[in-house]
């Protein structure tokens, strides 16, 4: 009897850990992005592997979070890995957002992080393609606010499919094995 509550326990446990969700074999993901640079456009024709982040300038905790994240893992690649790899901040914020702006955002993180935005329409079809949204809050008195949006990060494959959905809080370690494996 005493077994059944350690079982459980065991379980959940294991559920507390974060692990990529594997998708893998639908169509590759388009999208048109802008960035500083100009014009990135999904899938890849360069056949990089790319990690999506979901995010805004101005976002107090998952945003920094996730690209510090994002930014660790990077580090953890070689060289040569990091030239088949393309990390990039989409923004659920394109009104304060400005290519301009999120370069200088992302640069803080990692001069290899790109910040990257679109129309709204654009960005929630996006969204929806690799399965999250986001939500932008009413304005607070000071005429500031929040935009509620997900801390996942989204791997797309050489091919521009989504490989994984790897959850808020994975690590670097978690973030480089993942990306190894479609390299």
């Amino acid at each position: 009897m005493r077994i059944l509550p350690f079982l459980a326990l065991l379980f959940l446990l294991g559920a507390c850990q974060p692990a990529a969700e594997s998708r893998g074999t639908g169509a590759p993901v388009e999208f048109h992005l802008q960035t500083a640079a100009g014009p990135l456009d999904g899938p890849a024709a360069d056949g990089q592997v790319r990690l999506l982040f979901f995010g805004y300038t101005n976002c107090p905790d998952l945003s920094p979070t996730a690209l510090a994240t994002g930014a660790q893992a990077l580090n953890g690649l070689t060289p040569a890995e990091r030239e088949r790899v393309r990390l990039v901040l989409v923004t659920v914020d394109p009104e304060r957002d400005t290519p301009t702006t999120l370069q200088g955002y992302t640069a803080f993180f990692h001069p290899l992080l790109v910040g990257a935005s679109a129309t709204p329409e654009q960005t929630i079809a996006l969204a929806k393609a690799l399965g999250t949204g986001f939500e932008k809050q009413a304005p607070r008195p000071d005429g500031s606010y929040f935009v509620d949006h997900s801390g996942s990060s989204y791997l797309l494959d050489g091919s521009g499919r989504l490989a994984a959905t790897l959850p808020a809080g994975a690590s670097p370690q978690e973030m480089v094995a993942a990306i190894r494996s479609l390299l």
